[in-house]
């Protein structure tokens, strides 16, 4: 019985584990989404900003002799802004894409886990204890089952069993 439950709580041991795992990869997944979500909005708010008008209207209240240099020096810095967030947000893609691989994986062992038979219960039909179980020997007792094919039946009674009774 010690060994039946040390041998358990191991198997549960590693399922915890596994469970761990997958909870772990799902808060990183989640923490991703979010940030895809931050800069994605951020990348459509630098689209409008880079557009001319919004430029231009950005750099009204500014006076200078030379309006052109500070109109490409705008649109140079949220050029490279926009870059730099492209950049962010396909790292954060393939990020996304080996957690929700990586949980799929986790969520698979966890379930593999909490259906396999324990290590202490033998399957071949002898127990922890050395004596041969009910079941295994009801196995090897049960004739295999004769495959049968199904006949066709005379339409006559095909078009009695279809139509309905009065």
């Amino acid at each position: 019985m010690l060994l039946f439950s040390c041998l358990t709580a191991a198997g549960v041991g590693g399922q915890t584990n596994a469970q761990e795992r997958a909870n772990s990869l799902r808060l990183q997944l989640e923490e991703v989404q979010t940030k895809l979500l931050e800069l994605q909005n951020r990348l459509q708010d630098l689209e409008e900003l880079l557009k001319t008008e919004n430029i231009e209207r950005s750099l009204s209240g500014i006076g200078s002799t030379h309006p052109e240099a500070l109109w490409e020096l705008r649109q140079r810095q949220l050029t490279k802004e926009k870059l730099s967030v492209q950049k962010q947000l396909n790292l954060l893609a393939e990020s996304r894409m080996r957690l929700e691989t990586g949980l799929a994986q986790a969520e698979t062992d966890v379930y593999h886990q909490s259906a396999k038979v324990p290590a202490g219960i033998a399957t071949s039909g002898v127990g922890v204890d050395g004596q041969t179980s009910a079941t295994s020997i009801q196995r090897e007792r049960r004739a295999p089952r004769k495959k049968t094919r199904m006949r066709a039946l005379p339409i006559s009674r095909q078009e009695s069993l279809a139509a309905p009774k009065r």
